[in-house]
């Protein structure tokens, strides 16, 4: 099935409110932005969750986490030690998650993610982060409320400085005079942001749905750590949520726009997730079963960078559990299924999400 797909924009986003606020969509079921759930529909607990020793933990700055935390949906917590580097002069803390190239992934404890060095190809894609061979706090190029605000980032080696450098133009300027020295790599990592100047991920104080609210439970960068709400989506991946490309649609999922991850999933260095819009209630972003991948994290086709459609059934009272893309493609072969870039009301106009994989482990999602 060829789906056309564009960036969303702004006048695109206005539009989809504006439908999502007081039209009907997918076969007469009252569509949702991604926010606008029906709390009681998510009050779904599977009966036999998995134990947290079934669970594969597959970056090295996770301190704890549990699958099943004390929520009214199916999910968890993840607890990451927290980075502080700076930005612009001014401190900013960060998670470290993915990179692109299997041996700075393996020394550094991080998912290898080979289609994150495609996100190089697109324009302003990446942004640079220096690391400084004497220990200083690593100098980020861009972040939260920049034009250009990536999560992903060119690995710069920094030879020299003596821990006075703290923004990108000392660091030319220093290179440029021969103080220091620099080299480039094509290593590309995802590093979302968690607290910046002027601003900081929320934290959900009620935990009562996926999105609302804020993607975190707990913050304190004295402490080094930040916890976040931890999700699930087939095929086992137990995942988190950081920023969007969909930069007017972010403040309703309370997380900052990534303006320049527009391009990534045209250029393949993202990877398609189904998000279900109707049928059966559960845990998932819009509030129905949980979403599909093709590829299990840290698989090397995966991404953590999410190439979002939505799955709408033609009759949701005819829904059932699907647990697999090949059941979802036999599906939309049949016209039991469709699928959407983005979402229904955008028009063929897609979004990138970036959502991190740390862990994973048995699907426990159940309708009994």
């Amino acid at each position: 099935m060829e789906l056309t797909r564009q960036p969303l924009s702004r006048r695109g986003f206005l539009q989809v409110s504006a439908a999502t606020v007081g039209a009907a969509a997918l076969a007469g079921v009252l569509p949702r932005s991604l926010l606008a759930q029906d709390a009681a529909g998510l009050q779904v607990v599977s009966p036999n969750p998995t134990p947290d020793d079934q669970a594969t933990v597959l970056v090295d700055d996770v301190l704890d986490f549990r699958l099943r935390g004390d929520f009214a949906w199916n999910g968890g917590w993840v607890q990451f030690r927290l980075h502080e580097g700076r930005i612009d002069g001014q401190p900013i803390w960060y998670i470290r998650t993915d990179a692109s190239d299997q041996t700075f992934a393996s020394d550094e404890g991080l998912v290898f993610v080979p289609l994150l060095a495609l996100a190089r190809s697109v324009e302003g894609g990446t942004g640079k982060i220096y690391r400084f061979d004497d220990g200083s706090p690593a100098v980020l190029s861009t972040g939260p409320g920049h034009d250009d605000f990536t999560p992903l980032y060119e690995v710069v080696n920094v030879s020299g400085g003596n821990g006075s450098l703290t923004d990108e133009v000392a660091i030319k300027a220093a290179a440029a005079s021969g103080q220091i020295t620099l080299e480039e790599t094509p290593v590309v990592v995802n590093y979302p942001a968690v607290k910046w100047p002027g601003g900081e991920l929320p934290i959900d104080t009620v935990v009562e749905l996926p999105l609302a609210n804020g993607p975190l439970l707990a913050l304190d960068p004295d402490a080094g750590t930040v916890t976040f709400k931890l999700h699930q989506c087939y095929p086992e991946s137990r995942y988190i949520i950081t920023d969007t490309s969909a930069v007017p649609m972010a403040p309703m999922m309370s997380i900052p726009g990534s303006p320049a991850t527009a391009g990534l999933a045209a250029a393949g260095a993202a990877s398609t997730i189904n998000v279900f819009g109707n049928g059966l209630s559960g845990p998932g972003a819009m509030g129905f079963q949980p979403g599909i991948f093709r590829e299990k994290a840290g698989e090397p086709a995966w991404s953590p960078m999410w190439d979002h459609f939505t799955a709408g059934w033609a009759d949701p009272a005819a829904a059932t559990l699907l647990e697999s893309q090949a059941q979802v493609n036999e599906l939309v072969e049949s016209g039991a299924l469709e699928l959407f870039v983005g979402t229904p009301d955008t028009g063929g106009q897609g979004f990138v999400v970036n959502c991190p994989a740390p862990i994973v482990a048995p699907n426990d999602f159940s309708l009994s």
